[in-house]
C-alpha cells in the first residue's frame, strides 16, 4: 500500500483517426469508414462521456478526419434538401429512388453490405443475419444474381446501417427502433429517414465534443493533418536508431521534410480550431511516432505535451544505460522532458492496458474486464509511495475496437468510466489538467529519445521492407517533381495550393500502414490503388506526366487468413519469439 494515500491519475486517450478516402479526381469516397465510425464509434464515445458526470478523457482527432466529418454532414444535406447525389456509393445507394441494375455494381453492394463484425454485428440481428446469408450465398453463385430484387438491396442496404449504428443511438432513438422492428420491406421513406438521422449524428459529432471540452470534461488534441509520421518526413534515416540493420529508400532521405512536418503541424491545428473552437495544447503525433528532432518540433510550434509509446522511453533508457536502475513503475508513470524542447512534456502510454482494452476485454464479461482492469491500476497505485505525483497513459484506437466487444463495447465503456469516477484511489484526468497542476507531478529528464513509435517502439510500420520502401521511393521521386516546379513558380495559385494540399495527402501514415505481404490482400488491393491515384493526381497538378508505374499494383497482401482485428490495430509490444 502506497504511504500517502493519494489518488494515482489515470489518462485514457482515445485516438480518432481516418484517412483521406476520397478519390483525387471524382471526390467518391472509396470507403466509408469515416461516416460509419462516425454514427458508430464517435457517436457512443461521446454519450458515455456525456452520462457518467465524473469521466475525464483525452479525444484526439486527426485533422483530416474532421475535414472529412463536415463533408459527409453537408453532402447529406445537399442531397436530401436539394437532390444531389451523394460521393459515396453506399449513402448514394441507400439514398437513390432507382437501385442499380447492373450485375457488377449490385455485387459490389452485397459485398459492401457484409463488412462488419458477424458475431457481434450482423449476428445479434435475425433479420439482417438471413439477409446476410442470402447475400453471401449469391456472392458464391453470382448466376443466382437473377433472384435478387429491388426491396432485397433495400433491406440490405438499411440493416447495415442499422448494425452500424451505435449502441446509444440504439437504445434511445425512435427511428432506429422503429427500422429495427418493421424488420423489412423498407421503403424509399424508410431510406430517406435513415440517411437523415446518419446526417443528424454525423453533424452533432464535433458539437459534443466541443461542449465537452468546453465544460472541462475531457480534453481535444491533434494529430499532425494528415496524420504523417513525422520522424520520416524529418529524417528517414533515423528509423535505424531502432532498427540498426533495417534498409531504407533508395532515393532517401526526404527533401524537405522538416518544413512539411512544420506545414502539417500548422494547418492541422488551423483546422482544429476551425472545426472545435479550442487551441489544442497537445499533440498525439501519428502513430506516436517520435524522435528527438520531433518533439523539439512540438515545442517550437508550441505544444505543451506530446505521447508516444512505452518501448520508445525503454529503447531511450537503455541508449543512456538508465533502463538497470530503476523498475518500470519509477518510469513510465510520469512525464518525461527531453533536451531541448524545451518545456514539452512527453508521456508514454502502458502498452499492456492498452493492449488488453484494444485485443483482450472484448472477449471478457464486461464486469470482469473493468474489475481485472481497475484491479491492475489499484496495484500500480500501492506500488508508488505518491500516487497522486504519477499518471497511468492508457491511449490507442478510439474507434476499431468496438466492433468486437458485445454491444459495441456499451457496457465495458460505461463501467468502466463510472468505476474510475468513483473509485478513491484513482483519479481520471487529462494530460493538461495534469500539468496544470505542476510543480506536483513526477518528471525526469533524457537526453534525446530512441526514434519510434507506440508499435513495438519501432517505425518497421511504415519502413524498412520492400514494399513499404518502394512506397517511399514513389512519393520521394514525387515530391523532388514538386520541388522543382513549386521552385520555379509553375501552375496558378489555385493548383499550387491544390498541389500543397494533395502533396500532404500522399504524405500520410496509413499507406505504409498496409503495404506489405502480412496484409489482407484486400484492404492491400484498395490502399495500394489509392495511393497510386493521389500520387498521379499529384503529379497532375503540377503539370507533369506521371510515371508509368503509378499505372500499376506494387503490393499484394496474403490470401491466406487474415491479422488479428483484420489488421487496423497493432499491439504495442513486439510478437513473441
Amino acid at each position: 500500500m502506497s504511504a500517502s494515500g493519494g489518488r494515482l491519475n489515470v489518462v485514457l486517450c482515445w485516438h480518432m483517426h481516418q484517412p483521406c478516402y476520397q478519390d483525387p479526381i471524382t471526390h467518391e469516397y472509396r470507403q466509408p469508414w469515416t461516416y460509419l465510425h462516425a454514427i458508430k464509434d464517435y457517436s457512443d464515445m461521446a454519450a458515455h462521456l456525456e452520462q457518467v458526470e465524473g469521466a475525464r478523457a483525452v479525444v484526439n482527432f486527426a485533422p483530416v478526419l474532421l475535414e472529412q466529418l463536415a463533408d459527409y454532414g453537408d453532402r447529406i444535406r445537399r442531397c436530401l434538401e436539394q437532390g444531389e447525389e451523394i460521393t459515396d456509393p453506399l449513402l448514394a445507394a441507400l439514398a437513390s429512388p432507382v437501385l442499380p441494375e447492373d450485375a457488377e455494381h449490385r455485387l459490389r453492394l452485397l459485398r459492401a453490405c457484409l463488412r462488419a463484425n458477424p458475431s457481434r454485428m450482423i449476428d445479434r440481428h435475425p433479420a439482417y443475419r438471413e439477409l446476410a446469408a442470402l447475400a453471401r450465398a449469391v456472392l458464391a453463385h453470382p448466376e443466382g444474381l437473377r433472384y435478387v430484387n429491388d426491396q432485397f438491396l433495400a433491406d440490405l442496404l438499411v440493416w447495415y446501417h442499422l448494425a452500424w449504428m451505435g449502441e446509444t443511438v440504439r437504445r434511445s432513438d425512435a427511428l432506429v427502433q422503429a427500422l429495427q422492428a418493421k424488420g423489412h420491406l423498407f421503403t424509399l421513406a424508410d431510406r430517406h429517414r435513415l440517411l437523415r438521422k446518419i446526417g443528424e449524428l454525423i453533424d452533432g459529432i464535433l458539437p459534443r465534443y466541443r461542449a465537452l471540452a468546453e465544460a472541462g470534461r475531457i480534453e481535444l488534441s491533434m494529430t499532425p493533418y494528415a496524420h504523417p509520421i513525422l520522424p520520416l518526413l524529418i529524417d528517414t534515416a533515423v528509423a535505424r536508431e531502432a532498427m540498426p540493420e533495417a534498409p531504407l529508400p533508395r532515393n532517401a532521405p526526404y527533401p524537405g521534410g522538416e518544413e512539411r512536418a512544420r506545414w502539417h503541424l500548422r494547418e492541422g491545428r488551423r483546422i482544429f480550431e476551425e472545426r472545435l473552437g479550442c487551441r489544442p495544447s497537445g499533440c498525439w503525433p501519428s502513430e506516436g511516432a517520435v524522435s528527438t528532432r520531433t518533439l523539439a518540433l512540438l515545442a517550437e510550434e508550441g505544444f505543451r505535451w506530446a505521447a508516444s509509446g512505452e518501448a520508445v522511453l525503454m529503447n531511450s533508457l537503455r541508449r543512456v544505460g538508465r533502463h538497470k536502475e530503476c523498475c518500470r513503475e519509477d518510469v513510465l508513470f510520469q512525464p518525461w522532458r527531453i533536451e531541448g524542447a524545451g518545456t514539452l512534456h512527453c508521456f508514454f502510454r502502458d502498452d499492456g492496458l492498452s493492449d488488453l482494452i484494444g485485443f483482450t476485454y472484448s472477449g471478457w464479461d464486461p464486469e470482469d474486464a473493468v474489475a481485472d482492469f481497475v484491479h491492475h491500476l489499484e496495484n500500480i497505485a500501492a506500488s508508488l509511495e505518491q500516487p497522486e505525483r504519477h499518471v497511468v497513459s492508457v491511449i490507442l484506437d478510439g474507434e476499431n475496437a468496438w466492433e468486437y466487444y458485445p454491444e459495441n463495447g456499451h457496457a465495458f465503456l460505461r463501467r468502466l468510466y463510472a468505476r474510475l469516477a468513483d473509485h478513491p484511489r484513482l483519479r481520471p484526468t487529462t494530460f493538461s489538467m495534469l500539468l496544470d497542476g505542476e510543480p506536483g507531478l513526477a518528471t525526469d529528464h533524457l537526453p534525446s529519445v530512441v526514434a519510434g513509435s507506440w508499435v513495438y517502439g519501432t517505425l518497421s510500420t511504415w519502413i524498412g521492407s520492400p514494399d513499404k520502401n518502394r512506397g517511399w521511393e514513389m512519393l520521394i521521386e514525387a515530391k523532388a517533381v514538386y520541388d522543382r516546379v513549386m521552385a520555379a513558380g509553375g501552375g496558378d495559385t489555385r493548383r499550387r495550393e491544390q498541389a500543397v494540399h494533395q502533396l500532404a495527402i500522399c504524405e500520410g501514415s496509413d499507406w505504409f500502414w498496409w503495404f506489405g505481404d502480412y496484409n489482407p490482400a484486400e484492404s492491400v488491393r484498395d490502399f495500394d490503388h489509392l495511393f497510386r491515384l493521389h500520387l498521379a493526381r499529384l503529379y497532375q497538378l503540377l503539370g507533369e506526366m506521371p510515371p508509368e508505374y503509378l499505372g500499376h499494383a506494387f503490393t499484394f497482401g496474403t490470401e491466406e487468413g487474415a491479422p488479428e482485428a483484420g489488421g487496423v490495430m497493432r499491439h504495442g509490444r513486439p510478437p513473441e519469439g
